[in-house]
């Protein structure tokens, strides 16, 4: 394979790197610019230094936003406004003078789990993003869904009790969103699963919300997709406790719902920081082919 350079768009940074045919190589960050025309010349100015110093053959992106795969514009919203609602991926394979593929972030963790993460091996998985809100991806025979309107995956907009959302009840952020508004604190979400190990009721119970919560989603999941895993990503993944938790309240409801056969496999994912720019690498694969 040819060496590619990658893109990890975000709302205060952007990461640009190479993939040398086998591992990532030559990471930089940027701050994240202001206007287009800041954010034309940052990237430009990274992918010609990566075109001189590596021979990159092409340019693989993660960005925020629904990404139209066949139309190169980047629908939707987020941090970013100036990227959305054009036809961006043709603006930029002009400027770099070289193919570029684009994909949501999101979706390019998943892919990154799926070729040698968490997923490795499976044909079909769900993935989790988990962090202020939730979000994910759908992979269907080692494809993403993106859905008829690019809204595949955004599991944080499914209602899970009382008309409320996944990304109401299923974060770290809702648990100490919850735990302060009654105790009139402002305890931070870690704070708060620390105190539920020390026995603090209100702490387990703010806790088992967002476990019960994300539990009932995966279950729901599971019985529409037939995934063979469920990836859980985003920096809560690095709870020991999570994925144990996650299964205790799968087995609940399975408890409570007689005909339930199958359980999800629930496991955390691989790849953290880097999962957005490797699964960038593997969107350039299946949209031009391996070279």
């Amino acid at each position: 394979m040819n060496n590619l350079g990658l893109i990890d768009i975000g709302g205060t940074s952007i990461k640009f790197a190479v993939w040398d045919g086998n591992q990532l190589v030559e990471h930089v960050v940027r701050k994240t610019p202001h206007t287009l025309d800041e954010f034309y010349s940052v990237l430009t100015s990274e992918v010609f230094t990566m075109k001189k110093n590596y021979q990159i053959t092409g340019v693989g992106i993660s960005s925020p936003g629904a990404v139209n795969k066949k139309t190169g514009v980047i629908e939707g919203a987020s941090a970013i406004p100036y990227i959305h609602n054009f036809e961006i991926q043709p603006e930029l394979e002009k400027r770099f003078g070289l193919k570029v593929s684009m994909e949501n972030d999101a979706n390019c963790a998943a892919l990154a789990e799926l070729e040698d993460g968490a997923g490795q091996g499976a044909d079909s998985l769900v993935f989790f993003v988990i962090g202020t809100g939730v979000g994910g991806s759908v992979i269907v025979n080692h494809k993403i869904w993106h859905g008829a309107h690019l809204f595949g995956g955004e599991f944080g907009y499914m209602l899970s009790s009382d008309d409320q959302t996944v990304s109401n009840l299923g974060t770290s952020v809702s648990v100490a969103a919850h735990y302060n508004q009654i105790a009139k604190t402002e305890k931070t979400g870690k704070e708060v699963f620390n105190l539920a190990k020390t026995g603090d009721e209100l702490a387990i119970e703010s806790v088992q919300r967002m476990y019960w919560t994300l539990a009932k989603g995966i279950y729901n999941l599971q019985y529409s997709f037939d995934p063979e895993k469920v990836v859980i990503g985003g920096a809560v993944s690095n709870n020991p406790d999570l994925i144990p938790n996650i299964n205790k309240n799968i087995e609940k409801i399975r408890k409570e719902v007689k005909i339930a056969s199958i359980k999800s496999e629930v496991v955390a994912c691989k790849y953290t920081d880097q999962a957005n720019l490797r699964g960038a690498v593997v969107d350039f694969d299946q949209t031009y082919g391996k070279n």
